[in-house]
């Protein structure tokens, strides 16, 4: 397995507070990486360690395998908080900035990204008089210009009408899809990053919580019978050994999440009870991709038994 970014334990303390706490994340070649939390979770200052914008505290990353980073980071494209971009020119005028700035000899490349991102028709506008949606594929526009193998992106979607989140999403799946681009991608709307994400990172107050492919996160999103117990080990206990369930997980608060012969709902329930465990609340559940990350931010994921 080829890795474009690893790192291990990476760590970023501001005034003693650990922003980014000892975070070990792998991206592999090809993945459109999913990095989810909320507002003050640490995704923005692990993207600026990445990047180059920020230092770390402690830890340390590998980058296309090689721990040279200044190197390797003339292979990456960033696109963190709002586009760097001059607001009295036009998207053309943009680009040639950075073009030259770049050392890039073909004025070819800034007309042929423009036409990329669908920036092509925009003619003379001014930036300042574009959509938020116009802006933000500038901003990819931006940073793809050296043509990239790495793209971390940093709520590009955020603050977008529906339209502008379809424009970016596409314009994503293409430059994976065509350009083989990997890409890290962190975004507030949960629906949408689940129509182009590959893989995910959950982070919360500092410390990535778990990975998890696609695949795995369609399974753990199917419907399941949710029970409240007294006793957590019993209640297992009972499923794997009288029941044959091994298909269920735990969460905080003593409540288990079955997934399999959810129709024997009652019988389950009465096995319990008979075999000594006391529920407090039973019922079928089946969350969306959205609540169950909500679920994972909110209570600090699910543990197997």
């Amino acid at each position: 397995m080829e890795y474009i970014l690893k790192t291990e334990k990476l760590t970023k303390i501001y005034g003693g507070v650990k922003a980014v706490n000892e975070v070990s994340m792998s991206v592999r070649k090809g993945d459109i990486y999913g990095f989810i939390g909320k507002n003050g979770a640490g995704k923005t200052t692990f993207m600026k360690m990445i990047s180059g914008l920020a230092a770390p505290t402690a830890g340390s990353m590998e980058l296309f395998g090689k721990s040279d980073l200044e190197q390797a980071r003339k292979r990456i494209g960033t696109l963190i908080e709002n586009p760097g971009v001059y607001p009295n020119m036009t998207a053309e005028e943009n680009l040639e900035i950075v073009r030259r700035n770049l050392g890039i000899p073909e004025r070819a490349a800034t007309r042929e990204m423009l036409e990329f991102v669908g920036l092509d028709s925009a003619g003379k506008k001014k930036v300042k008089n574009f959509s938020m949606g116009m802006k933000q594929r500038l901003g990819l526009a931006v940073s793809l210009i050296r043509n990239p193998d790495f793209l971390v992106l940093d709520e590009p979607i955020n603050g977008l009408d529906p339209a502008g989140i379809k424009e970016v999403r596409e314009l994503l799946l293409k430059l994976n899809r065509e350009k083989q681009i990997t890409i890290l991608i962190s975004s507030h709307i949960l629906g949408e990053l689940s129509k182009v994400a590959t893989r995910y990172g959950i982070i919360r107050d500092g410390v990535l919580m778990e990975e998890f492919g696609a695949k795995e996160l369609e399974e753990r999103c199917r419907k399941c019978q949710k029970i409240t117990v007294n006793d957590v080990g019993l209640a297992a206990s009972i499923l794997e050994k009288k029941l044959s369930i091994s298909h269920y997980d735990v969460l905080e608060g003593n409540v288990l999440r079955i997934f399999e012969r959810i129709e024997n709902a009652a019988q389950i329930n009465r096995d319990l009870i008979t075999g000594g465990v006391e529920i407090t609340e039973s019922c079928l559940s089946g969350l969306d991709l959205e609540g169950y990350f909500m679920d994972l931010l909110e209570n600090g994921g699910s543990r197997n038994v």
